[in-house]
């Protein structure tokens, strides 16, 4: 009997361990997109250049993800949830455009996930589980294997009628941010420098959600495209979660070392700080700078010049002169384009670009009154220096009272 027993629990082993079969999915019954709408990546030139990997859903990659359908896209890559065959858990797979070098993000996503796994901020910062090659003629696609995450805060931001997160949730979703920001700059020495509501996502930890998502896809095929007989998908959304997850921050493909000189531009443009518009050494500091977008729900700055009509740095500076006042002289001399729009003195010498008037924290910042509104200023004014080496570190603001009384 004690035979028979060992040897159906080797069995359940062995079944256990069994690689799931595909999955089939339609090649007809689905909506075609007529050639007159522009899909998703097919507005990009990349994909008028032919450097988007032609993934099918269905498809098998790697001997061992299956392709369940379409998450989202980009300039550089198409993103899918897929399935491992082999462990049956469920996967992303970010698909890189052709030759895309993709190897500083994986080196990214490597250090992260060695650095320190007992940091409190550890499980908050997304983490590779794999990455591979497609090879095709004309070229190589890198394929980077990620946990399936939910939506992003800016899609939850506009779920919200309001546009904006209750207080209480906020606070705590902002708590982990910045774990999660304490973890990268401290532990991994990387500078994220696209710190935005897009790269902030949900933890997944409702696997139903996936299912779902599947069925959905075998039943009701997404409706696609073919363009010189590339295919194209409509992305889908996931279902929400039975429970939510915590934060997490992702996208480390911009993410430089902050122990490294760094003096590039950086940051996309409504988010670029002091020092990146100045042309002058930045570091860590410049993951601080923008969050105020995170938790407003709104740009604090916009940079658009009303003479071209268009983003220019001197109509960024002056929006932050009207909010911050005049910076300071140090730092003007500090950056290779200071005298470019400054005097010797400090003064503001683009005249024909006025600074805005009537502008303050106070006047921006319209929901919170009294006390609580007066502690949050204090949070903010910690994080929006015109000098980075007087902004708050993450691990500072992680103290700050405003943040810690929810």
């Amino acid at each position: 009997m004690e035979f028979l027993f060992k040897w159906l629990r080797k069995l359940r082993k062995l079944i256990r361990r069994a690689p799931l079969s595909p999955l089939q999915f339609q090649t007809t019954g689905f909506e075609t997109v007529p050639d007159c709408y522009f899909l998703e990546e097919e507005q990009f030139d990349e994909f008028k250049e032919g450097l988007y990997y032609p993934v099918n859903i269905g498809d098998v990659y790697d001997s061992k993800y299956q392709v369940l359908g379409k998450l989202g896209f980009g300039t550089t890559s198409t993103v899918w949830l897929a399935r491992n065959l082999h462990n049956r858990d469920y996967v992303a797979l970010k698909v890189y455009t052709r030759n895309w070098d993709a190897r500083r993000e994986i080196e990214n996503y490597d250090l992260i996930g060695k650095a320190n796994p007992s940091h409190r901020g550890y499980r908050l910062v997304r983490k590779a589980l794999d990455s591979f090659v497609l090879h095709r003629d004309g070229g190589d696609y890198t394929c980077l294997v990620l946990k399936p995450l939910w939506d992003s805060w800016k899609d939850l931001v506009l779920r919200n009628p309001v546009h904006r997160f209750p207080l209480e949730l906020l606070k705590a979703g902002l708590y982990e941010l910045l774990l999660a920001l304490d973890y990268l700059h401290s532990e991994c020495k990387l500078v994220h420098t696209d710190i935005k509501m897009d790269n902030i996502l949900s933890e997944l930890v409702d696997k139903n959600v996936m299912k779902l998502f599947t069925k959905a896809e075998i039943e009701f095929p997404s409706p696609r495209k073919f363009v010189n007989g590339a295919p194209i998908f409509m992305s889908q959304r996931f279902e929400r979660p039975r429970k939510m997850g915590h934060v997490v921050l992702s996208d480390f493909g911009s993410a430089v070392r902050g122990d490294q000189n760094q003096d590039n531009d950086a940051q996309p443009n409504v988010y670029r700080s002091p020092e990146v518009m100045l042309d002058m050494e930045w570091s860590y500091p410049v993951d601080i700078w923008n969050i105020w977008d995170v938790f407003e729900g709104k740009h604090l700055f916009y940079g658009i010049d009303p003479l071209m009509d268009t983003y220019t740095t001197r109509a960024h500076l002056a929006e932050v002169i009207g909010m911050l006042g005049l910076p300071p002289l140090d730092l003007i001399q500090r950056g290779r384009r200071g005298k470019e729009f400054f005097t010797e003195d400090g003064q503001w010498k683009q005249t024909d670009i006025p600074i805005p008037q009537d502008r303050s924290l106070e006047s921006v910042e319209e929901l919170l009154e009294g006390e609580s509104k007066e502690k949050f200023l204090a949070f903010v004014r910690g994080m929006l220096q015109w000098r980075p080496e007087d902004r708050k570190t993450a691990k500072e603001l992680l103290q700050d009272p405003w943040l810690t009384s929810f």
